[in-house]
């Protein structure tokens, strides 16, 4: 009486066939998912112009607080300081790691307010 024994060796070629059309199919998908905003490479700024000394300047920090002469303000506190001050000039300082959309929603409150004249501080590379 023979006993069967089972298989001894385990054919894994189908197992590998499989693996590698799993990755081909992720490699293939993956190229053709592309991100929801545009990339946009800024470009640095060589020559600039000095803002005037009665601007009105808003400082952004890293951690998106605003600040309007040195003091924490929201943003209806700060159209209301803007709307006093329409006829002068405004520069944002930013810092590079501030949310884009907290300085686009601050843009938009002083267009939405009349105020033409908007600049946002850059450093001048050499």
């Amino acid at each position: 009486m023979q006993l069967e024994q089972g298989l001894k060796q385990i054919d894994i070629a189908p197992l590998i066939d499989i693996v590698f059309q799993l990755l081909i199919f992720f490699m293939l998908t993956a190229s053709f998912i592309t991100p929801a905003g545009i990339k946009v490479n800024l470009p640095r700024t060589v020559s600039s112009e000095t803002a005037q000394d009665e601007s009105v300047n808003i400082i952004i920090t890293a951690e998106n607080v605003t600040y309007l002469n040195e003091r924490v303000v929201t943003l209806n506190e700060l159209k209301a300081q803007l709307k006093k001050n329409k006829n002068k000039p405004i520069l944002i300082r930013a810092d590079r790691r501030s949310s884009l959309g907290r300085v686009v929603e601050i843009w938009d409150a002083a267009r939405d307010l009349g105020i033409s004249n908007i600049n946002i501080a850059t450093i001048q590379s050499e």
